[in-house]
């Protein structure tokens, strides 16, 4: 049985600086818990999206009635991939989410459509949907409960770590397209892919701090990663977009 919730969302901004903001989310104070980011790739495909694979590494606190089952390093941190589809003709944005480490015990998997709301072009509506599970024999309903509680409330801090970061970036005057050749920023995704890869310095870097023991561990989970996605890079658009439906 796998526990489903939807929900959305509404951010009074535009749909370019929301596709602009998604990538300098971290570090932000509501996002203490992100302890590292990697990307595994980033490419512009023939027909003009930008896709993403970025490797995350999390703070993830069990409940103490678990931890007695989990490996100590397992019961505090997970990793989680990342990946997301900009399509600038359709202009949305559309990102999945799953966790790769002790995942038999319960596996989160995450989809949100980006997209400009109908009724106001200036805003950018989300849809979110999760999918929580456990196969673990006797507690799986339990487990279930606790990750879709844990869920909703990563919801609440991810929405306001978003509206934290376009505020500083409204204040620092990137809040505006950034001037490039053909139009808005998100129309030549080229352009936005070099944005994303170079940083402004003032919002920071978006490296997140963490103990040597995650990098290391980060970097092997990275080449795995890269060692398996290699040979799918072509497909990988339609395989991300079918592998939670």
């Amino acid at each position: 049985m796998v526990k489903y919730f939807c929900c959305a969302g509404l951010l009074k901004n535009t749909w370019d600086q929301v596709c602009v903001a998604y990538w300098q989310r971290y570090p932000n104070p509501y996002s203490n818990h992100v302890l590292t980011e990697d990307i595994v790739f980033r490419e512009v495909t023939p027909t003009n999206c930008l896709i993403s694979r970025r490797l995350l590494t999390k703070t993830s606190r069990a409940p103490r009635w678990m931890e007695r089952y989990l490996p100590k390093h397992m019961a505090s941190s997970a990793y989680i991939i990342e990946d997301s589809i900009v399509d600038p003709q359709k202009r949305t944005m559309t990102t999945l989410t799953w966790n790769i480490s002790h995942a038999r015990l319960m596996s989160v998997e995450e989809r949100c459509e980006y997209r400009i709301n109908p009724e106001n072009g200036s805003w950018t509506e989300i849809k979110r949907e999760a999918w929580i599970s456990s196969n673990v024999y006797g507690l799986s309903r339990a487990i279930q409960e606790f990750g879709l509680a844990r869920f909703k409330t990563s919801v609440t801090k991810t929405m306001k770590g978003f509206e934290y970061v376009l505020a500083k970036m409204q204040a620092l005057g990137y809040d505006k397209p950034v001037p490039v050749t053909g139009g808005h920023l998100c129309e030549d995704t080229s352009q936005l892919k070099w944005w994303v890869d170079h940083k402004r310095p003032e919002l920071g870097s978006g490296a997140c701090s963490s103990l040597p023991a995650h990098v290391t561990l980060s970097i092997l989970y990275l080449c795995i990663i890269s060692v398996f996605t290699r040979d799918l890079r072509e497909e990988w658009p339609s395989v991300a977009l079918s592998a939670i439906k």
